[in-house]
């Protein structure tokens, strides 16, 4: 994703001054952020949280696509509030999963009426993707939730209680990310899925947050910038 998203800055004009990687994490400081507008952060759960606050410090915004950190999310909203930072984060940064992300949204609430049909999930990826299920996994099944009474949980795992909704991830080389929410009663079954060709996406929408957040302040999504509402 780092390698995309400097073609794609690239290609846009852009200027990369600072690559961090696992070779260089003390250069993620003031002084060499002093000169960069914005940082876009695909790195590993481990290092997302201190590589955010790192940002905050030298009051730069910072642009995350980085999962499986988010226990420590409301930490970092908290330190946006009233515009003392700039935060973008978004799960997924593909223009066609944020459309998939207000289907699935839809269809849960008109899905709350029939008990008759159960919901599944699934998400596929490339073997070196760390967390799963995937952060976009989780924002389509934690949005259907919310609109679903008889749900209340996840699980990964295909045997589970009549409330909690079952949940597979494959990992198999080479895949940029496949998700499926499935409703299927006795008699048939309701599909939506979404595949992606390429890392493109994903990097494009990045680079393309980014642009948008510059001079700006506070907590910002896909939301605040698709406006697809």
């Amino acid at each position: 994703m780092g390698k995309e998203i400097e073609k794609i800055a690239l290609e846009r004009g852009h200027e990369i001054t600072l690559i961090i990687d696992k070779n260089n994490p003390e250069d993620l400081n003031p002084e060499k952020l002093q000169n960069v507008d914005v940082c876009i952060d695909f790195s590993l759960p481990e290092t997302a949280y201190n590589n955010i606050l790192k940002c905050f410090e030298a009051n730069t915004p910072i642009v995350s696509g980085t999962t499986g950190w988010l226990e420590k999310k409301d930490d970092v909203l908290a330190r946006c509030e009233n515009g003392a930072q700039t935060f973008f984060y978004a799960s997924n940064f593909s223009l066609g999963v944020n459309i998939f992300f207000k289907l699935n949204n839809w269809l849960s609430k008109v899905m709350n009426r029939f008990d008759e049909y159960n919901l599944t999930a699934s998400e596929t990826h490339h073997v070196k993707k760390l967390d799963a299920p995937s952060g976009t996994a989780l924002t389509l099944i934690e949005n259907a939730i919310d609109q679903l009474d008889r749900y209340k949980n996840w699980k990964l795992d295909e045997n589970v209680n009549n409330n909690e909704v079952p949940v597979t991830a494959h990992r198999i080389p080479e895949v940029p990310g496949i998700h499926e929410m499935r409703y299927e009663s006795e008699i048939d079954f309701i599909e939506v899925k979404h595949s992606a060709k390429s890392r493109k996406g994903f990097a494009l929408g990045a680079v393309l947050a980014a642009e948008f957040v510059k001079d700006k302040k506070g907590n910002l999504t896909m939301d605040d910038f698709l406006k697809l509402d």
